[in-house]
């Protein structure tokens, strides 16, 4: 997505750079010439030719009407009644016996054994201390609380301050073998 924007703002940008090149060009012709532009020329008239009157039309000559001969009226031929089909009738489905299904043994399970019922000793009875009924808040003594010292901060990373060195660009082409000429003899 980003892709096609940036090769649509990029075809936007050379469309605009070449149509201003001829546009500035025809501006800098039309500023550097200095007489005004010669009249417009005067396109001749065109002569007034004399009207010429057409001979009357010939009238249409009236053609005789075509009587058509009537249709024989001749009965349609009946058609042949068709023979009658015969019903069919499919044959009767063969009787197949289910055999019917044999009767399980019913089992008897033993009867559960019965738990003998646990009975819990009595809860004691302990007196629940009534509490005073305060007449007026009064202020609260928070204890003191000290807390663990902190962890050691982990150190950040260190950031390099020298750049490292650029190799260097061969100045000297290599020769290729296909494209130099042939050594001559």
């Amino acid at each position: 997505m980003a892709f096609s924007n940036y090769c649509f703002i990029l075809s936007l940008v050379v469309a605009f750079s070449l149509a201003t090149t001829n546009v500035s060009i025809a501006a800098r012709q039309l500023l550097d010439t200095t007489a005004a532009p010669p009249p417009a020329l005067t396109l001749p008239t065109t002569p007034i030719l004399p009207k010429s009157t057409l001979p009357p039309l010939p009238s249409v000559p009236t053609l005789p009407q075509a009587t058509l001969p009537p249709l024989p009226s001749s009965p349609l031929p009946t058609l042949p009644t068709p023979p009658p089909l015969p019903k069919p009738t499919l044959p009767p489905l063969p009787s197949t016996h289910i055999p019917s299904q044999p009767t399980l043994p019913t089992t008897t399970l033993p009867p559960l054994p019965t738990l003998p019922k646990s009975t819990l000793p009595p809860l004691p009875s302990t007196q629940i201390p009534s509490l005073p009924n305060p007449t007026s808040p009064t202020t609260l003594t928070v204890p003191k609380v000290t807390l663990p010292p902190l962890p050691a901060a982990t150190p950040l990373p260190t950031i390099p301050t020298t750049i490292p060195s650029i190799p260097t660009i061969p100045t000297t082409i290599p020769t290729i073998p296909f494209f130099s000429p042939p050594p001559s003899n």
